[in-house]
């Protein structure tokens, strides 16, 4: 039979214009293809996200290698910025253009082209399980979340996990990531006493808390990294009064910050840091500081071993070059499959992502498949 052919089949998924939390017909077209090709599947949308589980093999084996990735993509942003049509999935100087064409749907393509070829022309002993979400690029609650509780409800395993997300820098076979740094947000509100600048003693300026507060933040150097991670980092995102007049001390001031963190720390132990700096600024200047705190996603890393040798043996044998292990960049989905079983990322280069006129080479798409394909063949023999 003919190979499924991932070009054409992200071509086919790029046209389906599914910007988070819309399913715009990817999810839709990816289970009538992996039905069609033997698939068990099964969607399991929750909250009005859908997302879609399909196995090939039986239920509960002993080793069952699965893949995950997502169809949702970001907004365009200024339509009038493209060159090209953002959903025509259009061929030109050797790459694919469109929106999601590198993050993500070339991945799930050639995961799944080369999953399908795979049972079809070598029949593994165990199973093939794909785990494909529409709610990578919004909140993450109703995506891999929902298909990880659906999964533990119905007693489905996966023994590991390779995450299809671009993963290298510059060329293609650069670099997988074996960890990811974890990620929270911080949103504080300072409440003083508004009065007149020219008797400050009648008021309590909660601008003065809230640069003090935020300059205590930014200077503490929260680790120097370590072998597997790189310094976490801080950032002050945004201060904001929306005070027009210069005679006038607010009311009310607001600052919101981001922390990327490794494994010195949790988002519990980073909280209890923030907590014990506000108390000390509210007792030194009476304004009231209040906080929100929401954890992205903890940092975690699965140690080198079967996982990462499998997919390193796959990207030499297919590109020639050794892949760096890397945990650097934002968060993904593996921070949800790590709870389920080890995991790993290795994809295209994510130059272009979510950028106007983003674009991926033909050439890639087709190399990953071969990649994705080394690994099944490898894993299973």
């Amino acid at each position: 039979m003919t190979p499924v052919d991932p070009v054409d089949l992200t071509a086919q998924l790029v046209r389906c214009p599914s910007i988070t939390p819309e399913e715009g017909g990817a999810l839709v077209l990816l289970e009538d293809l992996l039905s069609s090709a033997g698939f068990e599947c099964t969607q399991v949308d929750r909250n009005g996200t859908s997302n879609l589980f399909a196995r090939w093999g039986r239920k509960g084996a002993n080793r069952s290698f699965g893949f995950n990735g997502h169809t949702d993509v970001v907004p365009l942003g200024d339509e009038n910025a493209w060159t090209v049509d953002p959903f025509g999935a259009e061929i030109k100087d050797g790459f694919l253009w469109g929106r999601g064409s590198t993050d993500m749907k070339s991945g799930v393509a050639a995961f799944t082209a080369a999953a399908i070829d795979f049972v079809r022309d070598t029949p593994p002993d165990g199973a093939v399980i794909l785990t494909i979400t529409g709610d990578e690029e919004g909140d993450a609650t109703d995506g891999t979340v929902a298909l990880l509780d659906w999964m533990e409800a119905q007693g489905e395993v996966m023994t590991h996990c390779l995450v299809g997300e671009p993963t290298s820098p510059n060329h293609m076979g650069e670099a997988m990531k074996i960890g990811r740094r974890g990620s929270m947000n911080v949103w504080f509100t300072f409440t003083g006493v508004q009065g007149h600048s020219a008797y400050p003693h009648r008021a309590n300026n909660p601008l003065t808390a809230m640069a003090r507060l935020m300059d205590t933040l930014a200077s503490h150097e929260l680790d120097a990294g370590n072998d597997h991670f790189d310094p976490s980092n801080f950032a002050i995102v945004t201060m904001d009064t929306g005070n027009p007049a210069t005679n006038v001390i607010p009311a009310q001031c607001r600052a919101a910050v981001n922390i990327r963190f490794n494994d010195h720390h949790s988002g519990s132990s980073l909280t209890e840091w923030i907590d014990r700096e506000v108390a000390k600024v509210v007792g030194d200047t009476g304004i009231r500081i209040e906080t929100k705190v929401k954890i992205s996603g903890e940092s975690f890393i699965t140690p080198p071993g079967e996982l990462s040798d499998l997919i390193a043996r796959a990207v030499k044998a297919e590109t020639g070059q050794t892949p760096e292990m890397s945990t650097s960049g934002g968060t993904s989905d593996a921070r949800f499959m790590k709870s389920h079983c080890p995991v790993a990322e290795f994809g295209l280069v994510g130059k272009t992502m979510h950028q106007v006129d983003e674009k991926v080479p033909v050439a890639d798409i087709i190399q990953l498949k071969a990649i994705y394909a080394r690994m099944l063949a490898d894993y299973f023999a």
